[in-house]
């Protein structure tokens, strides 16, 4: 099977959030999921990764937990990046469905902008599953 390209991974990414509970989807307001290729080489840097192949997603902004759930005027809106080419190689390594794969980060990074456990995530995701 070949690799899904960047359309076709928003497009997944896209599904796999539409798929995540009703009243959980509410709750992100303006989120932003962005696909991207890799993290950017400030990123690597801010998390001290040596490799772009290290980081499969990232949540960007003021977690609910720390702040308002309207960010005020001037403030980026709160954001997650799924890296498709680290999520394509964890795939290729793992026999995992490359959907659960994609369901599983979304739903991690969301957790950061909530402030849920692992737990939480955990029912999030088996929730979320087909």
């Amino acid at each position: 099977m070949a690799a899904p390209g960047l359309d076709d991974f928003e497009i997944m990414a896209g599904e796999a959030f539409a798929r995540l509970p009703g009243n959980f989807r509410e709750l992100c307001g303006s989120i932003i999921i962005q696909v991207t290729d890799f993290p950017d080489d400030e990123v690597l840097e801010d998390l001290g990764l040596e490799s772009a192949y290290d980081l499969l997603g990232l949540f960007q902004g003021v977690g609910l937990s720390e702040g308002e759930a309207v960010p005020p005027t001037g403030r980026q809106p709160n954001m997650i990046w799924l890296f498709r080419r680290p999520i394509l190689d964890y795939w290729a390594e793992y026999e995992d469905n490359l959907g659960d794969i994609i369901t599983h980060v979304l739903v991690h990074e969301i957790g950061h902008h909530f402030g849920l456990s692992d737990d939480d995530m955990e029912r999030i995701e088996v929730s979320a599953s087909p």
